[in-house]
C-alpha cells in the first residue's frame, strides 16, 4: 500500500486518547508504546509481507528482522513475538516449516521468544511477526525531536528494493543475492544498543517509504529540514547499475509521487534519486544526534547529512 493510500485509510480510524498510550497512531512512529508503570512501557508492532527471496529460511529470517527493527528503532528490547502466516494449502508443509524456522532463529538471536501465532489459508504466502518489546518510559526514542545542528547517521546501505526486484527477474549473480540477503537479515540490535549510551534526539528504521520518505517523517515531525549529501549515502553497489538501466520497483515511483514538492535535488544523478526513493526491506536506522556523539557509531553507521532550520522543503539533497 502506498503512503498516500495509507494516509487516506488511516483517517477512518477513531482517535485514541489515553495518558498511558505514550506513542500511538497520530505520531507516524515505528510502533505503539504503552506505559505499564513508572519504570516500564511496552512497545508493540506488527509487520509481514510476501516473499522477496526464493529461499524459505532466508525469507523467514528477513521478515523477522524487519519486524524486530521497529522495536530497535525506539531503543527498546524485544521480548516476545507471535507468528503471522498466510499460506497456500497446496504448497508442501516443509516450505512453511523452513520459513518459521528462519523467523524463530532470528527472534532467538534477538534474545526474544516465539510464543505461537496465527495461520490462515491464502493463495499467496505471507509471513511476519507481531513483536512486543520493553523500554523505560523516560528513554523512548521517537522519530521526532531532531534539532538543527544534529548529524544524520544511516546504519545500512540502501538499494534493497531495486536488488530484490532484480532477484525476482533472475537477473543477479549468486554473490550479489547472498550479500543483499545478509544485509536484510542483519538485526539493528547493535545500533540500538549504541543509542542507549548516546544522546539521540530522533530515530527511525528505513523500510517501505524509502530513505527519503522516512526522513521526511522525521524532518516534518521535528519542524526542521534535513540536508543530505548523496555521495555519502551508503549504497549496495549493484543497485547503481540496475537503477541506471531502469530496474526500479513500483514502490519507488509511489514514494516519489507522494513526496513531490517536499524534496529538493541539486545536481543529483537521476539513478541516485531513484535509489533514495527506493523502498527498503529490513533497512537500517536513520539517527539524528549531536555531532559529538557520532563517534559512538564508528563501524556501524555513516554520516549522510545534517539537520538545519526549517526550509522551504523537507529534504535538500546535494
Amino acid at each position: 500500500m502506498g503512503q498516500q493510500t495509507l494516509t487516506q485509510v488511516l483517517r477512518y480510524l477513531p482517535k485514541t486518547e489515553d495518558k498511558r498510550l505514550l506513542v500511538g497512531l497520530g505520531n507516524n512512529d515505528d510502533a505503539a508504546v504503552y506505559r505499564l508503570n513508572d519504570d516500564t512501557a511496552i512497545i508493540h508492532t506488527v509487520d509481514f509481507f510476501t516473499p522477496i527471496v526464493d529461499d524459505p529460511y532466508d525469507y523467514g529470517a528477513i521478515s523477522a528482522a524487519n519486524a524486530l527493527s521497529d522495536i530497535y528503532a525506539m531503543g527498546g528490547k524485544p521480548v516476545l513475538a507471535l507468528n503471522i502466516v498466510c499460506f497456500p494449502p497446496d504448497l508442501p508443509g516443509e516450505i512453511l516449516g523452513n520459513v518459521l524456522k528462519g523467523g524463530a532463529d532470528k527472534v532467538k538471536q534477538a534474545g526474544a521468544l516465539i510464543a505461537g501465532g496465527h495461520t490462515v489459508k491464502d493463495e499467496e504466502p505471507k509471513y511476519g511477526l507481531s513483536v512486543l518489546g520493553t523500554i523505560n518510559p523516560d528513554r523512548i526514542i521517537k522519530n521526532v525531536g531532531a534539532r538543527p545542528g544534529d548529524a544524520l547517521i544511516l546504519t545500512k546501505p540502501i538499494g534493497i528494493g531495486i536488488i530484490t526486484t532484480a532477484i525476482k527477474a533472475d537477473m543477479l549473480e549468486k554473490e550479489t543475492i547472498k550479500k543483499t540477503v545478509y544485509i536484510m537479515k542483519q538485526l539493528n540490535d547493535k545500533a540500538s544498543r549504541m543509542m542507549w549510551g548516546a544522546v539521540v534526539h530522533a530515530a527511525t528504521d528505513v523500510t517501505g517509504f524509502g530513505l527519503l520518505g522516512h526522513a521526511c517523517e522525521m524532518a516534518d515531525g521535528s519542524n526542521v529540514s534535513f540536508e543530505m549529501f548523496y555521495r555519502d549515502v551508503p549504497v549496495i553497489d549493484e543497485s547503481i547499475d540496475l537503477a541506471q538501466t531502469g530496474i526500479i520497483p513500483a514502490g519507488t515511483y509511489d514514494n516519489r509521487k507522494f513526496l513531490d514538492g517536499r524534496i529538493s535535488f541539486a545536481d543529483v544523478p537521476r539513478y541516485m534519486e531513484d535509489i533514495m526513493f527506493d523502498p527498503q526491506t529490513s533497512g537500517g536506522l536513520l539517527i539524528a544526534l549531536p555531532p559529538d556523539e557520532v563517534f559512538r557509531f564508528k563501524g556501524i553507521g555513516k554520516v549522510i547529512g545534517r539537520v538545519v532550520k526549517k526550509q522551504g522543503c523537507s529534504i535538500i539533497v546535494k
